[in-house]
Order: C-alpha cells, then structure tokens, then sequence
C-alpha cells in the first residue's frame, strides 16, 4: 500500500503536490495525525483525495457511500465537496481509528452529515437496501479488506444509480498486481478484483494510477 502516488520520483512528486494541491488546513491536520499511526500507509494519498472530492462536484454527487473509512481523510474531502444537503455513509469495523475520523468531521461542521456505521460492512450493506437506499447513492468508495472486493462492489453497484460511480482504492497494489512472482493473498484478490470489473458488462471504467491505483467504475443504464 501507498500514501503517495505510485510510479513518480520524489522530485516529480513534490512538482505536482506544489502546482496541484489546494489540501484544506482541517484535510492536512488529520493526514498528519495519521501519518504518526503504525498504519499510516493505509492512509490515502492526499492528491487522491483531491481527485475524489474534484469527481463529486463533476457529478453532483449528493449522497456518498463509503466502504472502509479508517480516519476519516475521504470521507471528510468528499462530504465537504459536495452541497450542504449532502450526505455520507461511512462503514468500518474500528472505532479506535473512526474516533479520530469524528473528531475532525466535528471540526469541519460536517459531523452531523456523516452517518457513521460500525460493523462488517456486508451488513451494513445489505441494510442500506433493505432500507431503500437502491439506485440512491451517486458516489462510493470501496477501500477495505482486499478478499472482499468483489462482493463489496456487486452490492454498491445495486445503491449507485445509474450514471453513478464507484472508486476502488489499492488495485495497483503497489506495482505487485504485475510481478509473476507475487501469489500472496491479498495480490490475488485485487487480481481477482481486477479481472472481474474489466469483464463487467454493467460499467464503464478507467483504473487511473493515482496513489495506489484507484479504478473508476461508471454503472450504465440498464
């Protein structure tokens, strides 16, 4: 896993952080919180961050899902993006790491637009259709446990709408996704992963090498 985007040197990586990044105060201190954690590399890239929150406004997305919320840096860069009447869904399994997400969403005055939903997230998911939240959401973000990819995305492919997208964090994988020589359990997943979207006839898509390489996922009308 990366925080930086994959494939640039440290020179061209400080160029395009100096003449792309506009990172909010309240964005930058919770990255550097973070960073201070023994899973900081779980943390997204903060150019990414900026490219999520960027495809939001393109879309208008008003109602944001979000699978895998760790501290909180997406969810805050998305939620602020979006209008003041929008919302986000977050799902994750640890309140140690979303206890620091609440406290800087409190800060940034988005705390009450963030519903904040603590258990396995196929649970989660499956509630929020059984809720009526199918063909609702207009962005999610899938960056959890690996193994659980594709079944993860068939279930937000059911609560995106049509036109909709989903982003999926990881799946260049730090570059092992293309050495032979990398058969680990989580390397085969995001193979897995990767195989089963570009054969996917429901969606248009573009992995995209930002941070650790994030596929964009469009669902076609049906």
């Amino acid at each position: 896993m990366s925080n930086r985007s994959i494939g640039l040197d440290q020179q061209l990586q400080d160029y395009l952080l100096s003449h792309s990044l506009r990172e909010q105060d309240v964005l930058r201190r919770l990255r550097e919180e973070t960073a201070r954690l023994p899973e900081h590399n779980m943390q997204i890239a903060a150019e990414q961050g900026q490219f999520m929150a960027l495809l939001a406004r393109i879309i208008g997305a008003r109602h944001y899902l979000e699978v895998g919320t760790f501290t909180g840096y997406s969810a805050l860069a998305v939620t602020l993006a979006m209008p003041e009447d929008g919302t986000t869904v977050a799902l994750d399994i640890s309140r140690e790491w979303t206890d620091v997400a609440r406290r800087y969403w409190a800060e940034a005055g988005v705390a009450d637009r963030v519903r904040l939903e603590l258990r396995p997230a196929t649970e989660t998911l499956g509630m929020l259709a059984e809720e009526g939240w199918r063909d609702r959401f207009d962005l999610a973000f899938i960056d959890a446990d690996k193994g659980g990819y594709v079944d993860y995305f068939e279930r937000c492919l059911e609560l995106i709408r049509p036109g909709g997208l989903i982003m999926v964090d990881n799946t260049l994988w730090d570059g092992r996704v293309a050495d032979p020589g990398s058969h680990d359990e989580d390397t085969e997943a995001i193979r897995a992963f990767n195989r089963h979207v570009h054969e996917h006839p429901g969606v248009d898509l573009s992995l995209v090498p930002i941070g650790d390489g994030l596929t964009l996922l469009r669902r076609r009308e049906r």
